[in-house]
């Protein structure tokens, strides 16, 4: 592959976090599967990410909010996570989640100069802090069985509690290529799930269990023209959660951006997604069948060039999405920048 020009380099350099979008593939208390969590957080990669990184180390520091609410199916399946139904119970559920996060984020990660394979290699791991509240109110009914018959059963549920913590920690490698205008990626991460969790609690900033995720990705980009697109596909693979022995199915995801330079310091643009789970939940302590999840995003997105020195420049990246066609999984606006 050819290596960039100068003018190329230049415009890589001032947009030299193609590693990760607004906001990174964090566990979230409001995605899918589990009870309506997921290891990849859709938007993980937009513009830019696979557009050659600078060598050496750098480090993107990113703010996450996201406030989200889903209907009767996910709080159904939140109360069998958490233990509220019992196993003897048939059970109807009709409420209502809310789900409120901030989290702070850092990514360190490290490129090498010398190619890998042809391409250029870079190393990191995401590390976070932050708060998730969740809340629960509606009713549960249905039949109760026991050793004395089967009984009609009604209850009005109001739980809600929150966590602030250490969340799991993510690994990631990633790959890439530049030829031109043309640049390509592939990645592989993962969960190592080392965070604040807890099956009997609504919020938690991990997820439980491990997960493996790799995918591949295309960006274009024309410094004379300033137009640029992304698009990055890749697929999750769940280990079985040892504290509910329960197993998501396989998810698919796909993140795309769209952006003009408007200036050399000034970007704007688009951001989406597409979520879809392909696999079915499993395992013993899966009480709600297949519960495959989907989800689209969509929303507007600002970049800004920052010089710091003469050779160093901060970016600042600022974007929002509106969630549509959810199932299975709460849905809502979700927000972020990095820099």
């Amino acid at each position: 592959m050819k290596q960039p020009t100068s003018a190329r380099r230049a415009l890589m350099k001032a947009f030299a976090l193609a590693l990760v979008s607004v906001v990174v593939a964090v566990p979230m208390p409001a995605m899918a599967d589990e009870g309506g969590v997921s290891f990849w957080l859709p938007g993980f990669f937009g513009s830019l990410a696979a557009a050659p990184q600078q060598p050496g180390w750098s480090l993107t520091s990113i703010y996450y909010h996201t406030s989200v609410s889903a209907g009767a199916d996910v709080a159904r399946a939140r109360e069998f996570e958490i233990g509220r139904i019992p196993l003897n119970l048939t059970a109807n559920v009709s409420a209502n989640l809310d789900a409120r996060a901030d989290l702070a984020l850092a990514l360190p990660t490290y490129t090498f100069a010398t190619p890998v394979l042809g391409g250029q290699l870079t190393l990191g791991a995401v590390g976070l802090y932050g708060r998730v509240d969740t809340s629960l109110a509606g009713s549960v009914t249905g039949a109760l069985a026991t050793p004395l018959g089967t009984f009609p059963f009604s209850r009005f549920d109001s739980i809600s509690d929150s966590v602030t913590g250490f969340g799991d920690v993510l690994p990631i490698a990633t790959l890439r290529w530049n030829a031109g205008v043309h640049n390509y990626m592939t990645y592989i991460t993962g969960d190592i799930p080392v965070g604040a969790y807890d099956s009997t609690r609504l919020s938690n900033v991990g997820i439980g269990h491990s997960a493996i995720d790799a995918g591949g990705g295309y960006t274009y980009l024309n410094p004379q023209t300033g137009h640029e697109f992304s698009g990055v596909l890749g697929f999750t693979y769940n280990f079985t959660n040892p504290s509910t022995q329960y197993q998501n199915g396989v998810d698919m995801h796909f993140d795309w951006g769209a952006s003009q330079f408007l200036t050399k310091q000034f970007q704007v643009g688009l951001v989406g997604y597409v979520y879809k789970e392909i696999g079915c939940d499993s395992g013993s302590g899966d009480r709600v069948g297949c519960f495959q999840s989907q989800v689209v995003g969509l929303g507007p997105q600002l970049g800004f060039v920052i010089p710091l020195s003469t050779t160093t420049q901060g970016y600042l990246n600022v974007k929002g999405y509106k969630e549509f066609a959810a199932q299975n999984r709460p849905d809502g606006w979700t927000r972020g920048s990095h820099s």
